[in-house]
């Protein structure tokens, strides 16, 4: 054999090694999956926001125990999702939690802008882009709010805040504009000039929230301080 042909089959040989090891590293990272047995950082950040939602009520301890499997699953039947007790990729975007296993912040992490995307698809589908916008920045408003949750998937999972959660909306298919005023409203737009509330007069039903003072009207939504 050839001296060329040998470095052309090492070559090879090489590129084929470096692409076999590369796969197994994309899937690695594509397969963070939290079970019964698991523990760390990312399981504590589990535990958090499923009992600051009302989902848990054990010990925020970092190792995931019948208590947490049973609350994923409460989590999971409530928000559209497979029931499996187990946090795999899908539930750890609901739960606004990035699927690399570190937890989102509250501006601009890819679960952030998927979790405010899905909401705002839900929440103010067909209403104008700038409506849409609103809707998100609404969401921001309260994250920074000392009344509300100090965080996007706190804010959108705070037990009866938005009525999409219930009504099957929420898993509906987002909406494209979606994604772009989720991420407008991440960069700083506030159509909403500061509001906490918003509402359609056509289909509210809380007495209250009229008694919110209104600062700009959006197509079919008050938005209110």
């Amino acid at each position: 054999m050839s001296k060329y042909r040998k470095k052309i089959i090492l070559t090879l040989s090489v590129l084929l090694s470096l692409n076999i090891f590369m796969l197994a590293l994309s899937q690695q990272a594509s397969a963070d999956l939290y079970k019964k047995g698991s523990s760390g950082a990312t399981v504590r950040e589990i535990q958090t926001r499923l009992k600051n939602w009302g989902y848990y009520t054990g010990s925020v301890d970092g190792i995931y125990g019948s208590q947490t499997e049973k609350a994923v699953r409460y989590f999971q039947s409530k928000n559209g999702l497979s029931v499996d007790g187990q946090v795999g990729d899908q539930t750890l975007a609901a739960l606004g939690i990035q699927p690399s296993g570190n937890s989102g912040g509250n501006s601009g992490s890819s679960g952030d802008l998927a979790l405010l995307a899905r909401l705002i698809s839900a929440e103010a589908r067909g209403e104008p882009y700038e409506g849409q916008v609103a809707v998100g920045a609404v969401v921001l408003n309260r994250v920074r709010h000392p009344s509300f949750p100090n965080s996007i998937s706190g804010v959108i999972y705070q037990p009866d805040a938005f009525t999409c959660l219930y009504d099957g909306q929420f898993n509906e298919p987002v909406a494209e504009s979606a994604y772009r005023a989720a991420q407008d409203a991440l960069n700083g737009w506030d159509p909403s000039y500061g509001a906490i509330y918003y509402f359609n007069p056509a289909t509210a039903t809380s007495k209250w929230i009229w008694s919110r003072p209104l600062i700009v009207t959006i197509g079919r939504h008050r938005f209110c301080a």
